[in-house]
C-alpha cells in the first residue's frame, strides 16, 4: 500500500519506501504506509534555539531562486468493517491520528491528494465514531495508563505521546468529530490544493479494459468533486504510467498527474521541468533525488535521536529511539528542525544548479506519502512545519501545484512506462508471486462486463462493480508479494471476488458489507461502447 499506507515504491538498492521507512524506525508495520506529537509538546514548551531552521526573515527576492511543490499522498484502502487489529481499521484510525490530522494542521502552500477509497471511509459516520473511541481508549488511554508503568527514562516519551493524542483529539472534536472536514477545511482557506486518484487505487495500466479504467478514474472524480469540487489535478496510483494513458485521463478532464521517470531520464535535474502531453494533460516529474533524503534506508526517520517505529511498550506507545535507549521527545524535535534546514539547503542547491544551466526557474516536485508524515516518522510533521516556515530564508518557494503550473511553462517530451515501485516498473503487482491476484483480477473485469452485457442491472450489478473496484485495489498485491499483512490480503481479495461473483449469480438481497464504498458510483463508463 503505499499504502496504508504502506507507500509502494523502490527505494536505492532495491529497498521499497515501506521498508525504508519501517527500517528506520526500527521495524515495520503492515498496517500503514506517518503534529502534534511528542515533538509538538516540546516545541509549545520552549522557543526553537539555535537548531531552529534559518532565519524568518527571508530573503531580499521573495520568490527566490525556484519553487518548491509538496505532494504530499493521502491513502488507505478499504478496511472500514474489515477487521480492526492487527490488519484493518487500526491501520485508517492511526493515520488519521498520527498523519493527517497534525499534518492538515500546519500544512500550507502544498498539495494534497485524497484517494477516493480513503476519503469514502472518512466520511461515514460509524468509522467516525468508531475512530474517536479507539483515539480515547487505546491511544490517550494507552499514553496515560502507561506513563506511571514505564521506566523512569521513558516517561517523558509518554507525556509526549500523549499529548500527541490529546491534540488530536481536540482536532477530531473541533472537527466535529467528521475526519474529512479538515481536508475540506484547509481546501476551502486556499492553504492546500486538493487532487483525486482512481476509485480504489488500481494500477490503471494493469487494467483489462478501457471501460474498467473509465470506471476507476469516472467514480474517482465524481466522489471528490462532490466532496470538494476539483481543479483537474489527478494521483496515478503508484505513480503508474504507460504511453497513451493521458488520453483516457484527459476524456475525463484531467489537467495534471505525476509520474516518476526516474530510471529514464539521463540527466537528474530533467525532473525539475514539467512535460506536456499531446493529449493536454501536464505530466509532473517526481524528483526521486530528493524524494530519498527522506524516503530511503539512511533517511531523515533514521536519525538515532528519532522514535523507533517499532520501539514500543505493550500498550503501544513509542518510548524507545532508533540508536537505542530511551527516546529524548526534545532531542527528537530538534533532530527534525536540523533535518529541515538541511532539507532546504539541499533543495535550494538543486533549484540554483538548474537555474544556472537552463536560465530559468526549476519546479522540485517531492512527492512521499502523507502517512509517513507523523505515523511512520514520528517527528515527520515538525520537519515538515520547520520546512515550510523557513523555505522563504532558504530562497525556496514553496507553491501548490495549480500555482505552479501557471508560472512554469510545460516542455515537450516523451513519458516512459514507470511506476514509483521497485524497479521502477509493475513488478510489486504483476509478477509471478502475484500472478494469482493480478489475472484474477483482470479475469473478474471482464466477467462483470460480460454479465452487463447480457442485461445485469440494479442492485446486484452496483454491488458486483463495488466489489470489484475492491478486488483491484493496488494494495493487495503490494502487501500479498512484501508479505506484511500475512493472509489478510489474500482473504480480502478472495472474498470481495466470491462477494462479486454472487452478485451476478444470485438474487439474494446485497451484502450490507461494503456500504461506504464508491458512494457516487454509476455504471454508465461500464456501458459505453
Amino acid at each position: 500500500m503505499s499504502d496504508a499506507r504502506l507507500p509502494a515504491g523502490g527505494a536505492a538498492g532495491g529497498t521499497t519506501p515501506e521498508e525504508a521507512s519501517a527500517t528506520a524506525g526500527g521495524g515495520g508495520s503492515p498496517a500503514v504506509t506517518g503534529p502534534a506529537g511528542p515533538e509538538a509538546l516540546v516545541d509549545r514548551e520552549r522557543p526553537a534555539g539555535p537548531e531552529a531552521v534559518v532565519d524568518r526573515e527571508g530573503p531580499a527576492d521573495p520568490e527566490g531562486i525556484g519553487d518548491l511543490a509538496i505532494v504530499l499522498h493521502s491513502h488507505m484502502p478499504y478496511v472500514e468493517g474489515f477487521g480492526t487489529y492487527p490488519f484493518g481499521e487500526e491501520w485508517l484510525f492511526d493515520a488519521v491520528i498520527r498523519s493527517y490530522l497534525p499534518v492538515l494542521e500546519v500544512a500550507r502552500d502544498l498539495t494534497m491528494t485524497v484517494t477516493p477509497v480513503l476519503a469514502d471511509q472518512l466520511e461515514d459516520r460509524g468509522a467516525a465514531r468508531r475512530l474517536r473511541e479507539f483515539l480515547l481508549e487505546w491511544r490517550v488511554g494507552a499514553a496515560e495508563r502507561d506513563t506511571p508503568q514505564v521506566p523512569s527514562e521513558c516517561r517523558a516519551a509518554c507525556e509526549a505521546e500523549g499529548e500527541r493524542y490529546r491534540r488530536a483529539l481536540e482536532l477530531l472534536d473541533a472537527a466535529g468529530g467528521d475526519p474529512l472536514r479538515p481536508f475540506q477545511a484547509a481546501a476551502r482557506e486556499g492553504r492546500v490544493s486538493l487532487a483525486t486518484s482512481a476509485a480504489t487505487h488500481a494500477v490503471l495500466p494493469l487494467l483489462a479494459t478501457r471501460a474498467g479504467l473509465r470506471l476507476q478514474v469516472d467514480a474517482g472524480v465524481r466522489s471528490h468533486r462532490r466532496r470538494f469540487g476539483w481543479d483537474g489535478g489527478f494521483w496515478l496510483p503508484e505513480c503508474a504510467y504507460e504511453p497513451g494513458l493521458e488520453r483516457r485521463l484527459a476524456e475525463h478532464g484531467v489537467s495534471w498527474f505525476c509520474v516518476d521517470q526516474s530510471a529514464h531520464q539521463p540527466d537528474p535535474l530533467d525532473a525539475l521541468t514539467p512535460v506536456a502531453t499531446a493529449a493536454g494533460p501536464t505530466a509532473l516529474p517526481i524528483d526521486w533525488e530528493a524524494i530519498q533524503w527522506l524516503w530511503s534506508l539512511d533517511g531523515y526517520p533514521s536519525d538515532p535521536a528519532h522514535a523507533q517505529f517499532a520501539g514500543k511498550s505493550l500498550r503501544g506507545v513509542r518510548i524507545w529511539k532508533v540508536g537505542g535507549g530511551a527516546y529524548d521527545p526534545v532531542a527528537g524535535a530538534a533532530a527534525a528542525r536540523r533535518q529541515a534546514e538541511e532539507f532546504l539547503t539541499a533543495v535550494a542547491a538543486r533549484l540554483r544548479s538548474f537555474a544556472e544551466r537552463h536560465g530559468r526557474r526549476g519546479l522540485l516536485v517531492f512527492a512521499i506519502d502523507t502517512e509517513l508524515l507523523g505515523h511512520w516518522w514520528s517527528e515527520g510533521v515538525t520537519w515538515l512545519r520547520e520546512v515550510l516556515a523557513g523555505a522563504a530564508a532558504a530562497g525556496v518557494r514553496p507553491l501548490t501545484i495549480p500555482q505552479a503550473l501557471a508560472e512554469h511553462q510545460p516542455v515537450e517530451g516523451a513519458l516512459a512506462a514507470s511506476t514509483w515501485g521497485e524497479g521502477k516498473d509493475l513488478r510489486t503487482w504483476d509478477s509471478p508471486p502475484v500472478a494469482d491476484l493480478a489475472w484474477g483480477a483482470r479475469r473478474l473485469e471482464l466477467r462483470l462486463l460480460r454479465a452487463l452485457g447480457r442485461g445485469l442491472r440494479g442492485a446486484g450489478a452496483m454491488r458486483a462493480a463495488r466489489e470489484l473496484l475492491a478486488v483491484q485495489a493496488s494494495d493487495w498485491a503490494f502487501l500479498d508479494k512484501r508479505g506484511q499483512a500475512g493472509d489478510y490480503p489474500f482473504r480480502r481479495t478472495t472474498g470481495h471476488s466470491e462477494a462479486m461473483l454472487e452478485a451476478i449469480d444470485s438474487t439474494a438481497s446485497s451484502d450490507p458489507s461494503m456500504r461506504a464504498l464508491a458512494p457516487d458510483l454509476s455504471l454508465a463508463p461500464l456501458l459505453e461502447p
